[in-house]
């Protein structure tokens, strides 16, 4: 059964959703002002890998994601860049979507705009005000928390806590200094939209609001967001969502921790931030993307570029083994035969069972991991032995293998070439041209060249070994 930690009631939960079979799953995406750091894209892998798991367990997922496209910091990021807010949103929108394909993220099955929503938004704030949580001041409208009797259930704070302990901007027109706009008077110049207050543009918490119901419905299965996004974002969504309706909004609230640089938030409020480009630039979109699994979702990650390549030796590992099952799977022995499991009872139903058991705690990936380099070590044991044949139970063995690995690796999204380029690909198309023709040379006995192509492999750093079935070539971890 699979249990899922739930920020609303602080522990894990068996997960049933609301319709059998299908998922509504929404996450707050990013405010469209700047290139994506690896912050953003952390909360992009871990709900990608949340989203592939359900998805293996056989359910349809409706997967949404926002960004928020107008505010008053893209206005100031257009002037910067002497360019439209239009201009500039839909400039790092496009940006984020290519960062992210780059790390082998699925599209969304909907990506929702502010500004594609801004009558839904109004009819959602008509809704609150009418039923007495919202009052309108001045040409702005304020959600009045003191009306919401569960205002602070998802963060565990009180109304005399916030008060008491939180630094809030005093705007005379608030009832009370804690409510939080609802619409607000766009800059003078600035882009704005027609409502029955005045022109003006959504505060940022209403829009999730409306998105999510307008395409999961008034009340759905997982919000998802940064730990960072609980107060004031998530406990606002759930206030003026449950006002305006008066049925549970989300029934599951999940929250992937902060990528901390020398043990601060990354964030580009403190401008200690790596930009994903930057890194893509050092590293494979499949490297960043395993260094982020790596880690429980919950859990902040320390990143430094030592770490990542740290981390990637791990990646290479499995990268090697895969490639050598793949080898021995299309050999010419393996397609033509034919057999039985059971007659050679060779099954790694352990492991198969082992990285399900992980998932299924809260998805747990950094225990999933640990068990495919469990695995990886008995394979290699196995396949990399001096002795090892490819006849009998080893067929099965091989097949066997790469289906768990192959399955596995699809669930954490690291299927496909480590590779970043064509030239790569080339390069170890050269490989296997030049290992054919060592082979040529040993089956002349021309021993001489055949050790040297193998020597000179071996001090570029890709270590060949000779088996029964052939040669076994891996590159050695850095």
């Amino acid at each position: 059964m699979l249990k899922i930690y739930n920020t609303l009631s602080r522990k894990k939960e068996d997960f049933v959703p609301l319709k059998k079979g299908k998922v509504g799953m929404y996450v707050c995406g990013l405010t469209v002002q700047n290139y994506s750091h690896l912050g953003h894209i952390r909360g992009a892998v871990n709900y990608d890998v949340i989203r592939r798991y359900l998805e293996y367990k056989g359910y349809e997922v409706e997967y949404i994601q926002n960004f928020t496209d107008i505010n008053e910091k893209i206005a100031a990021r257009a002037k910067e860049e002497k360019t439209t807010p239009e201009k500039l949103a839909e400039k790092y929108t496009q940006a984020y979507l290519e960062d992210i394909r780059e790390l082998n993220v699925k599209e969304a099955t909907r990506y929702a705009k502010a500004t594609d929503n801004i009558d839904e938004i109004i009819k959602m704030i008509e809704k609150i005000i009418e039923k007495g949580y919202a009052y309108e001041a001045n040409g702005n409208v304020y959600f009045s928390v003191e009306k919401f009797k569960d205002y602070g259930k998802l963060s565990g704070r009180t109304l005399e806590n916030m008060q008491a302990g939180f630094r809030i901007d005093i705007v005379e027109e608030k009832r009370n200094p804690l409510d939080f706009a609802l619409w607000k008077k766009a800059p003078e110049g600035e882009k704005d939209w027609n409502s029955p207050w005045g022109k003006g543009w959504p505060g940022w918490h209403i829009e999730c609001s409306a998105m999510s119901t307008k395409y999961l419905g008034e009340s759905f299965d997982i919000h998802g967001g940064g730990s960072d996004l609980i107060f004031p974002h998530h406990e606002n969504e759930i206030a003026q969502s449950e006002a305006c309706t008066g049925k549970p909004f989300a029934n599951y609230w999940l929250h992937n921790g902060s990528v901390n640089l020398k043990g601060e938030k990354m964030s580009k409020s403190l401008g200690n931030f790596f930009t994903t480009r930057e890194l893509l630039e050092k590293f494979t979109g499949k490297e960043l993307r395993y260094f982020l699994i790596s880690v429980h979702y919950r859990s902040p990650i320390d990143f430094s570029l030592e770490e990542v390549k740290n981390t990637s030796a791990g990646l290479k590992k499995i990268e090697n083994t895969l490639r050598n099952l793949i080898r021995l799977k299309s050999s010419k022995i393996c397609k033509e035969m034919a057999l039985d499991h059971e007659k050679y009872k060779v099954s790694y139903d352990s492991y198969k069972n082992e990285f399900k058991k992980a998932m299924d705690d809260d998805f747990n990936t950094a225990r999933a991991i640990g068990i495919i380099h469990e695995f990886l070590r008995e394979v290699n044991s196995i396949i990399n032995h001096k002795e090892f044949q490819l006849i009998g139970e080893n067929i099965v063995l091989v097949n066997e293998a790469y289906e768990f690995l192959s399955t596995s690796l699809g669930i954490l999204g690291l299927e496909g070439k480590l590779e970043k380029n064509k030239n790569i690909e080339i390069l170890d198309d050269l490989l296997v041209l030049i290992l054919n023709i060592r082979e040529e040379a040993r089956r002349k006995k021309n021993w001489e060249l055949a050790d040297m192509i193998r020597d000179g492999l071996n001090d570029l750093g890709i270590i060949i070994k000779d088996t029964s079935q052939g040669v076994v070539w891996e590159k050695e971890s850095e």
